[in-house]
């Protein structure tokens, strides 16, 4: 039975014939973006510079394609892990009628039996079958965050940055470690509103 709140598994069917998935494996440089296009039977895998309308081209691509091949995309529906870029591509996707969610990444099945290559080509084919699995609901395949507006995004920034940057205000001489912490503080604060390049 499926509560208000639930997001261990999705609450919509899958219909594979009609929706166009996609996982975006991020990092500072560049995404990778693996897709499951209906009616094609390759599944594409495209590395794409930071840039969010590159990402809208190429899932309209992929919609082409997949209607070139005789299937209707009803549905697109797009996941990445949660991460240091926040929110704002969940949102900014939304925005445009794509379904965005962000899985939580402790809920990404890894096997600990031996040591694994960690690639970013790996790492979206495990993120794909994630998403897959939870698109199917099956019942604890992987947790999704819920996705907060900007408001209680921003209402909860200055508590944690206060608290983990601030030693001794004003103590910063660009040499200490304090110091160094404000630095990747203030970059992971311009990440999550997406203002860092």
């Amino acid at each position: 039975m499926h509560t208000p709140n639930d997001l261990s598994q999705s609450r919509i069917v899958v219909k594979q014939d009609s929706t166009l998935i996609a996982v975006i494996e991020m990092s500072l440089s560049s995404w990778l973006v693996a897709g499951v296009v209906p009616g094609v039977e390759r599944q594409p895998l495209k590395k794409l510079a930071v840039d969010e309308s590159a990402l809208l081209k190429l899932l309209n691509r992929w919609r082409e394609e997949a209607e070139k091949a005789g299937r209707k995309i009803e549905r697109i529906a797009v996941a990445f892990e949660a991460g240091r870029d926040g929110f704002w591509l969940a949102r900014w996707l939304r925005a445009r009628g794509i379904e965005a969610h962000v899985i939580h990444a402790s809920s990404v099945a890894v096997s600990r039996e031996h040591r694994r290559a960690k690639t970013d080509r790996l790492d979206t084919e495990l993120l794909k079958r994630t998403f897959l699995g939870w698109l199917r609901s099956e019942r604890d395949h992987c947790k999704l965050v819920a996705i907060p507006t900007i408001e209680d995004e921003d209402a909860k920034r200055p508590n944690r940055e206060r608290e983990s940057c601030s030693d001794r205000p004003g103590s910063c001489d660009f040499s200490t470690r304090s110091c160094r912490r404000h630095r990747r503080c203030n970059r992971g604060i311009s990440m999550t509103q997406s203002l860092a390049q």
